[in-house]
């Protein structure tokens, strides 16, 4: 299920859900039999993780890409 989140000015982004202020989390990503750990925001409460935009439209497709042309 998908959770809102809302960019809490300067101090960063926070849950819409709980209304925690998100933290550097660990998580394990997966994609074609591939599996590594990177870190991004997420809820300490609910453990909603955040992929911007940025994030999945950038870096995300250009792993992606590299991981199909294998």
């Amino acid at each position: 299920m998908a959770h809102a989140f809302s960019k809490a000015g300067p101090e960063g982004w926070s849950c819409g859900k709980c209304g925690r202020k998100l933290e550097p989390v660990s998580v394990n990503v997966e994609y074609m039999g591939s599996s590594f750990f990177v870190e991004l925001p997420g809820c300490p409460d609910c453990g909603s993780i955040l992929i911007d935009s940025e994030l999945a439209e950038g870096k995300m497709l250009e792993v992606e890409k590299l991981l199909e042309d294998k």
